[in-house]
């Protein structure tokens, strides 16, 4: 699995990150205050977990405001038990069947043999394959390989492996133990997800991302020709809400114009601590100081939510460079 980056963790990394670390019995509390799709996706994160750096630990810890003076060490955890276990807490038998949802939803043991190939050789392999076969599998990959695979796969199926990617939603099991008999006998590696949603538009641009903005714009206004909704809704997830730490602050001041102060205060509930000080710095002291203010005295809110608020912002930042009166960039992106 890949190594957890301290500076790039999502929301739902964060999460599960945190409650491993404060323990089943906590963890078994918390999940008694969050529906079942956000419990979903932070077990998700767990289950892909097997190690925390120390780096990592301290970071969540940090942004939490949690004294982590004897969690500083690196972490060896088991995370199926944890999951098992703290599900099972807090919701018994229905905690067992979460817990069963959740472990399809990652997919098999023997697909996880296929992440530990380099990604020519993951290319070649399914080069041959069904466009469709090859969207299920990259999906279960990490987004940066399966990034480097769409990089290496033949030019005239490149396209329609990602137009599949962003419709997917969810794959019969019978289609899923005929990918997995198939592809275990040439690899003994295979990937899928019994009846749960596993592709969609935000996992197709979360691939695209690591494939190289040249690629990317051109599979983009490929896909532009067939179904334009559908590449406006990719373009979409393109931009992460931690990218506005590399817009310049005059495209953050005019983005405060233009954007609620309720959905600021929930998308800063998720935000790092560098990019909320980033905002604070753009705004006047007296707005800053209330903001700050209002931000310590939120209760729990959920993943769900921030997100949401993140979104509405990000769509607002689109509007915005599209009227040219802002430029966002993204990554290593450079200018001359």
């Amino acid at each position: 699995m890949a190594k957890l980056d301290p500076e790039k963790l999502t929301g739902p990394q964060k999460a599960a990150i945190f409650l491993m670390l404060m323990g089943e019995e906590f963890t078994s509390q918390v999940y008694k205050y969050l529906d079942e799709e956000d419990i979903r996706r932070i077990g998700v994160e767990m289950a892909k977990i097997d190690y925390i750096p120390a780096e990592v630990a301290k970071k969540v810890l940090e942004e939490a405001n949690v004294e982590a003076k004897d969690l500083l060490a690196n972490i060896n955890l088991s995370p199926d038990e944890f999951l098992k276990r703290s599900l099972i807490e807090a919701y018994g038998e229905k905690g067992k069947q979460l817990y069963e949802e959740i472990k399809r939803e990652v997919g098999p043991e023997t697909f996880k043999k296929l992440k530990k190939l380099d990604p020519k050789t993951i290319a070649n392999f399914l080069a041959n394959e069904h466009p469709q076969t090859i969207a299920i599998i990259l999906v279960h990959l990490e987004p940066d390989l399966s990034g480097q695979v769409l990089q290496l796969l033949p030019e005239k199926i490149r396209s329609e492996v990602l137009l599949r990617i962003a419709l997917l939603d969810k794959v019969d099991p019978e289609i899923v133990k005929e990918i997995s008999d198939a592809l275990e006998e040439e690899l003994k590696a295979v990937g899928g997800a019994l009846g749960k949603k596993i592709g969609g538009a935000e996992k197709a641009a979360e691939i695209l991302s690591h494939a190289g903005r040249e690629l990317e714009d051109e599979i983009l206004t490929e896909i532009e020709d067939e179904n334009p909704a559908l590449a406006e809704e990719i373009r979409k997830y393109l931009f992460t809400f931690e990218d506005f730490l590399k817009v310049d602050d005059f495209a953050i001041q005019t983005l405060l114009r233009e954007i609620s102060t309720d959905d600021l205060k929930l998308a800063l509930k998720g935000a790092s601590p560098e990019l909320r000080e980033k905002f604070f710095r753009n705004m006047s002291k007296r707005a800053a100081d209330l903001l700050k203010e209002e931000l310590e005295m939120m209760g729990p809110v959920r993943i769900a939510e921030v997100e949401k608020a993140q979104m509405n912002i990000i769509r607002v930042a689109k509007k915005l460079e599209q009227e040219g009166k802002i430029v966002l960039t993204r990554g290593e992106e450079e200018f001359v």
